[in-house]
């Protein structure tokens, strides 16, 4: 995944043409509202959601707000499933660990698509603050041995010794009365590919590269390395629509 969006991106700045001035008529709006999924390098099948508000500043540069939510995984995360009850579990995870990550940045338009058809080529760059929140992560551990002490709690490698009397995880929702906050700053640059038949509406990816850095060190899996700075490649699906 990584070396495809690497390509891509060289690709597209070296095949991008510069903009070009275009009437009002083309391809012109005040206000874009965007939303989509997240995937990214650091995360699972689906990494998170965002929403973006594009404002217009002239023909070759817009502005744009937006907030983005997404989970955070240790590169060291396995499933494994419960040989007594069937359930799964992450071996070894003590927490959850999320992101909110608001941010301010530019668009430049690096190639224009035609009115009502193409593909429009825009390069990005943002930063912000990051959010991170950490939420304990609740395993069921059978402590009898035949099934007549089983507790719910946050995992701990002191205690929970044995991985095959772990029954499986809990809901995130138990946990999320008990985060902790965790803040820093993420910085991002990438490119994206806008597509649409009509003026009104927009769909396209978006493509690029995240780094942020945290406070304090967070705890995901207590008997791995853990660090404070992340980087990361990530995709982005967007639809919206604009006026």
């Amino acid at each position: 995944m990584v070396k495809s969006l690497i390509i891509l991106l060289a690709f597209a700045l070296l095949a991008a043409a510069p903009a070009k001035a275009q009437s009002e008529e083309d391809e012109g709006f005040q206000n874009e509202l965007s939303y989509g999924v997240n995937f990214n390098s650091n995360g699972g099948l689906i990494g998170g959601a965002f929403i973006r508000s594009t404002f217009f500043m002239n023909e070759n540069m817009y502005q744009f707000g937006a907030i983005e939510v997404v989970e955070v995984k240790h590169p060291k995360e396995n499933r494994y499933f419960s040989p007594i009850s069937g359930e799964s579990f992450v071996d070894g995870k003590q927490n959850y660990f999320f992101v909110v990550r608001p941010h301010y940045g530019r668009d430049l338009v690096l190639f224009r698509k035609a009115p009502e058809s193409g593909v429009q080529v825009n390069a990005l760059a943002a930063a912000g603050p990051s959010l991170g929140l950490l939420v304990p992560y609740y395993i069921d551990y059978n402590y009898g041995g035949q099934g007549t002490d089983i507790r719910t709690e946050q995992y701990d490698p002191s205690r929970h010794l044995d991985r095959d009397y772990i029954l499986g995880s809990d809901s995130v929702l138990r946990g999320l009365g008990e985060a902790s906050l965790n803040p820093g700053v993420h910085l991002k640059a990438g490119l994206t590919f806008e597509y649409g038949r009509y003026r009104e509406s927009i769909a396209g990816i978006e493509v690029g590269f995240l780094v942020e850095r945290f406070l304090n060190t967070p705890v995901i899996i207590p008997d791995a390395d853990n660090h404070k700075t992340f980087t990361s490649v990530y995709l982005n699906l967007y639809y919206g629509s604009r006026n």
